[in-house]
């Protein structure tokens, strides 16, 4: 059966645009109540979510929904997806929703679902909680509904367990933090696992308002962590999305660690400490530089889909315990069951202190290749590559490259577009060989390319 609702990391559109209504949250919650129920010891689900102003109403419809299929709710408040995944396997329940999305602007909003034991929901409980939303909604009896309960000590507990991911003893005096919360989901918890574990900490991104959500802070605008950082003159920034699951770093200098860079600390450091037994996993779109340099210190590496749950899955397959984007989505399964940014922040920020080094003296040994993406716009959504002169554009510019570069089309899976990039020795070879390749798809495929900023 297709899926018409979830996509890789759950559903996700604009507020008040079908599905993410009040009305299909509400269906949505019995329907998966109904798929769920007796998946935990507990008949319970727990739910929480980011700082966006129509939480309140999803919050309330999902309440809604589980309690008419009988099934119990506990409501955590605002909470880094992690921290529900967390606490999800740690109350034994049958799942948990997450109700955010992520590093998307307030206006959108999105449903992540998390299994008994803290992983994505695979894809065949997906599909049976879509199969059950075309049946009629049926309440159960009155005396079988689902009660609701909020759960007061929620960050207390997520706190306490990311402190404990660093190893044993370790702590963060004498470290001076800054700390952007993105105006989300870890706007509490984040500053407080860092203070408590012994840093002076300043948080920025830690006033939510209910629309300022990854608004020119975050992961995805570091701008104002580099400043603060620097005016500080802190020895490290850290730099959340909206929901908690992605970090990016930034070093003493005001320089940006993004995913592939915190990667190959976090990398270097397990290997030397207690060896890596399977491979690291990166995307697609890990860089090139990465590959390399792991590589050369002895630790094996694998490219899946671009993805946090391809990442999870393959690790799972290979026995491994570390992975990640380039966007900063790093799962250390050797610490936690799904990607966490605090957690993640920890992992770099220990070494580090144990190593008694800057961030910019332990990022070292990675050389990054320049990277270019554009965007080519096209007239419908096919594989670039069952078209030949896509590939024979792309073999020409490999022939270029040679072993000093990578080239990468992936069709984006919500738009007609093919994302061309190019990897190569420098950055003006990158620049000219996107361009031109982008242009050569373009005209293969139907239309002319745009460069993504």
């Amino acid at each position: 059966m297709a899926r018409r609702y979830f996509g890789t990391d759950g559903i996700r559109g604009r507020v008040g645009e079908y599905p993410i209504t009040a009305d299909f949250m509400l269906k949505l919650g019995w329907a998966a109540g109904r798929v769920l129920a007796g998946r935990g010891t507990n008949n319970v689900v727990v739910i929480g979510k980011d700082t966006r102003l129509s939480n309140y109403m999803f919050e309330s419809a999902l309440e809604a929904g589980l309690s008419s299929a009988g099934v119990n709710i506990q409501l955590l408040g605002p909470m880094p997806t992690p921290g529900i995944a967390y606490l999800t396997r740690t109350l034994q329940a049958n799942a948990g929703i997450v109700i955010s999305a992520s590093h998307n602007p307030h206006y959108d909003n999105g449903i992540k679902f998390f299994s008994a034991a803290g992983h994505k929901l695979d894809d065949a409980t997906e599909t049976a909680i879509e199969a059950r939303l075309e049946a009629p909604l049926e309440t159960v009896a009155s005396e079988g509904l689902g009660k609701a309960y909020r759960m007061v000590d929620a960050a207390g507990r997520y706190i306490e367990f990311c402190k404990h991911t660093l190893r044993a003893g370790g702590d963060l005096s004498g470290l001076r933090l800054v700390v952007d919360c993105a105006n989300g989901a870890a706007y509490q918890v984040a500053p407080a696992v860092f203070r408590e574990l012994g840093a002076e900490v300043l948080a920025i991104g830690a006033e939510p308002d209910g629309l300022n959500i990854n608004v020119d802070c975050g992961s995805l605008h570091p701008a104002a962590l580099q400043a603060a950082v620097l005016r500080e003159r802190a020895d490290a920034g850290i730099a959340l999305d909206g929901d908690g699951d992605r970090v990016i770093m930034v070093d003493e200098h005001g320089e940006v660690l993004d995913g592939d860079d915190l990667l190959w600390i976090i990398a270097r450091e397990r290997h030397a400490a207690e060896g890596l037994a399977a491979p690291v996993v990166g995307t697609l779109m890990s860089n090139l530089g990465l590959e390399r340099a792991l590589l050369g210190a002895g630790i094996g590496f694998e490219r899946v889909k671009v993805g946090d749950r391809y990442v999870l899955e393959r690790l799972v397959e290979t026995g491994g315990v570390l992975g990640g984007e380039s966007s900063g989505h790093i799962v250390c399964l050797d610490r936690t069951s799904t990607g966490d940014g605090i957690v993640s922040a920890l992992q770099v920020l220990g070494y580090a202190v144990q190593a008694g080094r800057g961030l910019a003296e332990i990022r070292r040994g990675m050389e990054r290749l320049p990277q270019e993406m554009v965007n080519v716009p096209v007239a419908e959504r096919r594989d670039p590559w069952e078209v030949p002169a896509v590939n024979e554009a792309v073999r020409e510019i490999e022939a270029e490259l040679g072993e000093a570069g990578r080239v990468l089309l992936r069709p984006s899976g919500t738009e007609p577009v093919i994302r061309v990039m190019v990897e190569a020795r420098d950055g003006a070879l990158a620049d000219r060989a996107a361009r031109w390749l982008a242009e050569r798809v373009g005209a293969a495929m139907g239309r002319e390319p745009s460069v993504v900023d």
